[in-house]
């Protein structure tokens, strides 16, 4: 059952990163600043905001904008709870905490699902970038060749997973910093070599909105999901030195990363070319970017960019995953043999997730068009139900620990309640409209399918260990 009250340790003690854990706290503050700065830079920016910038012309500003705005109040609400209550399996965690087990298990093991598909889909990307540059090596090579490296790496100490994060996330951040300085310049005409295209590009070929609210609509669902990746940094910082000093810096930087990555590039891009370029959809905005400033081997440079943040995500998944998976076996919600540490590292876990990735992997081979295309809408719209479940455990939580114990909102959200329900009604929102876009609407059905039938399991299981308690 649910807990009503904090527990007088909870009212007393400032908050630690899973008291009693097993695992170990080898993050520092450097690898969490990084995670959290590169976890919004992924293959998703480089590469999926095409297709937004295709359907919403240079409206895909506002777009990008206006969901930059709702995970800058999720980050703001998951970060309140974290640092109350730093915890591996972070948002699953509180939603037991406010909602119930069954909330735990749902979102806990939807985020499971979520993160091991998208190894697989990570693994598949990286693969075609290497047989690119290495004509007639099997593309099953590749994959088992990364799959090694970063399950061994996550097997070994948790340290090995913040250095990889924090030097791939560097050469991210130096990626785009350098691309936005080289754009900066070219829009105000100081790059030698080009001039100023002013406002031509944002206002002709049918003006900031040329196809009307439906393709500001469609750039809408795609910048959604291009933001996923944040919430990893909440998982992180309970296995960091200052899980609490952590997570509160990672979050109060959130709205300017945000703006600088997201908000920046997207408005470098569509003022440098025109919208409707095939170059934007057919080589990637970025490298098209680049190659319209005369950039020699554009496209050769972002396959490099793209090939680190594939491996990034790759990593970042794994590691996310298997401590999900092992906070949800240490709270009764999942198989016990995925339970035991070792070294300080849940082996199981690690080995469990990253094999479930590359079945998933196998899949794609087998029946790319059947199962693997059911597994991809079935995650679809996986991180809008987290997200929701973070807004109303919130809500809970706050009203909560404000009663019985001030002292650990360390974090707070932005004009709470109100802001709380404007991101509630956010997700239900993106939610309707992905269920009346023809393009988005199976992965609606599918992804309410995972949820419905995740939660009356985890409903079943709460039923059962209430009664084993009142027996």
């Amino acid at each position: 059952m649910s807990q009503s009250t904090l527990t007088p340790s909870e009212q007393q003690a400032p908050p630690q990163a899973d008291a009693g854990s097993p695992l170990g706290n080898g993050l520092k503050q450097r690898h969490l600043s990084m995670i959290a700065l590169g976890g919004v830079i992924g293959a998703g920016l480089f590469v999926g905001s095409g297709a937004g910038i295709a359907a919403a012309g240079p409206s895909i500003v506002l777009a990008y904008a206006a969901s930059g705005l709702l995970v800058m109040f999720v980050m703001r609400m998951l970060g309140e709870m974290s640092a109350a209550n730093p915890a591996s399996g972070s948002f699953s965690v509180h939603a037991e905490r406010a909602i119930g087990p069954w909330a735990g298990f749902t979102a806990g093991w939807m985020f499971w699902t979520l993160l091991c598909v998208g190894v697989a889909i990570e693994a598949i990307g990286a693969a075609h970038i290497m047989t690119g540059w290495f004509p007639g090596t099997p593309s099953w090579m590749w994959v088992l060749v990364f799959m090694a490296v970063f399950c061994g790496s996550n097997l070994a100490a948790v340290s090995n997973f913040g250095e990889f994060e924090f030097w791939f996330s560097a050469l991210k951040i130096g990626a785009i910093g350098l691309f936005l300085g080289l754009g900066v310049l070219a829009v105000l005409g100081l790059l030698p070599g080009t001039g100023s295209p002013g406002a031509a590009n944002l206002l002709h070929d049918g003006g900031f909105l040329p196809n009307g609210m439906d393709g500001l609509l469609v750039g809408l669902l795609a910048s959604v999901v291009a933001y996923g990746g944040l919430e990893t940094v909440t998982i992180a910082a309970a296995e960091s030195e200052n899980p609490v000093k952590g997570v509160a810096k990672a979050v109060r930087t959130t709205m300017w990363r945000i703006a600088i990555v997201y908000v920046g590039s997207m408005l470098v891009i569509v003022t440098l070319l025109p919208w409707n370029d095939p170059a934007v959809t057919a080589d990637g905005p970025y490298a098209a970017t680049l190659d319209r400033l005369g950039i020699p081997a554009a496209g050769e440079i972002m396959n490099v960019v793209i090939l680190i943040a594939l491996l990034s995500a790759m990593n970042a998944n794994i590691y996310g995953s298997s401590r999900m998976a092992y906070s949800l076996v240490s709270r009764g919600q999942g198989p016990k043999a995925l339970g035991r540490v070792t070294g300080r590292v849940p082996r199981r876990a690690v080995l469990a997730s990253s094999g479930f990735g590359f079945v998933t992997v196998l899949l794609s081979y087998w029946y790319p068009d059947t199962l693997f295309a059911w597994l991809l809408n079935m995650v679809g719209g996986v991180i809008l139900i987290v997200w929701g479940f973070i807004a109303v455990s919130q809500f809970v939580l706050r009203r909560r620990t404000e009663r019985e114990a001030p002292g650990l909102l360390g974090v707070r959200m932005w004009g709470f309640p109100y802001l709380t329900w404007v991101a509630l009604a956010a997700v239900a929102g993106v939610l309707v409209l992905m269920a009346l876009g023809e393009d988005t609407r199976v992965q609606v059905f599918f992804t309410g399918g995972l949820t419905l039938a995740l939660a009356a399991t985890g409903y079943a299981m709460q039923r059962r260990a209430a009664a084993r308690a009142a027996a």
